[in-house]
């Protein structure tokens, strides 16, 4: 019991601690999302082959709206493949904000959205040069949909801001909860050696949990990650399999299921790939 308690205890004070800091990002966030969503809408319509770079750099906002927003442009036929596979990849969802709640590790919010950006930018020339001909595109009406947050019009910022806040900080106590309890029972070691650690499959185990199609995936990853269960290869290839509500509309909009399963493994490829190349970046130059 003393042990559950102290478990607890623990839990709620390191959660209490990041509830500022995720509510003024979220604000920010808010902000920008309301006031700058249509002008990138309008962007995306016109920017031919720089798709891929404008794909990466709209991703790394934070949440997964933008996400939701390609997956509809690219079913209505009006962005590349690789542009979307560009702002999946790019996309962290929650991830940022998680680690900007975390004072000591705002450095490597920096390094992980470098490398995000890099990643995106690198594979989505390679799909529109060598895979766009293998991949239909589909011509239908995706019709714009509000992702996942559900953000009511003239709420302004504040309430949409705290809803998000919210549901966030309640994954964040259940996940800390379970994740402080299992580094009690078993060791950050055996954790990190169920995680696979320490090999070369465990960007490929962290690319799985990503695919959760929810925010969740991103605040597991990026917990594990911030308690050394996981490498930062491996969070960062299961970030890039993480669109949040991405993908879901996706399959949604997009009718053509063998495109969007296509679309899925080439996610999966880019993202295990990336992983394995960091880990080894990591072993032999220390980036």
């Amino acid at each position: 019991m003393d042990l559950m308690l102290d478990i607890i205890i623990d839990t709620v004070l390191d959660c209490l601690k990041m509830l500022p800091f995720l509510m003024a990002a979220f604000l920010l966030v808010e902000m920008l999302e309301q006031y700058s969503g249509n002008f990138v809408g309008r962007l995306f319509q016109r920017i031919g082959k720089a798709g891929p770079v404008v794909g990466a750099f709209a991703g790394c906002v934070p949440q997964c709206g933008f996400s939701v927003m390609a997956a509809n442009l690219y079913a209505g036929g009006v962005i590349s493949p690789g542009t979307l596979l560009a702002v999946f990849l790019a996309t962290s969802d929650e991830a940022v904000l998680i680690i900007l709640s975390v004072p000591e590790r705002f450095k490597e919010v920096g390094m992980l959205l470098a490398v995000k950006i890099f990643i995106a930018v690198t594979a989505g020339y390679i799909v529109d040069l060598f895979c766009k001909n293998k991949l239909e595109t589909a011509k239908g009406s995706g019709q714009v949909c509000g992702g996942c947050g559900g953000h009511e019009k003239g709420a302004g910022i504040f309430l949409p801001a705290w809803r998000h806040t919210r549901r966030i900080f309640v994954y964040l106590l259940v996940f800390t909860g379970i994740l402080n309890l299992c580094i009690q029972l078993l060791g950050l070691d055996r954790l990190s050696s169920f995680l696979l650690g320490n090999t070369i499959f465990q960007p490929a185990a962290a690319a799985v949990i990503g695919f959760i199609p929810n925010c969740a995936a991103s605040v597991v990853l990026t917990q594990l990650y911030l308690s050394g269960a996981i490498s930062f290869p491996s969070a960062a290839a299961g970030l890039c399999t993480g669109t949040g509500a991405g993908f879901i509309v996706l399959c949604k909009v997009n009718c053509h299921k063998k495109e969007n399963a296509k679309i899925a493994g080439l996610l999966f490829i880019f993202a295990v790939v990336a992983g394995i190349v960091l880990g080894y970046m990591e072993i032999f130059i220390g980036f």
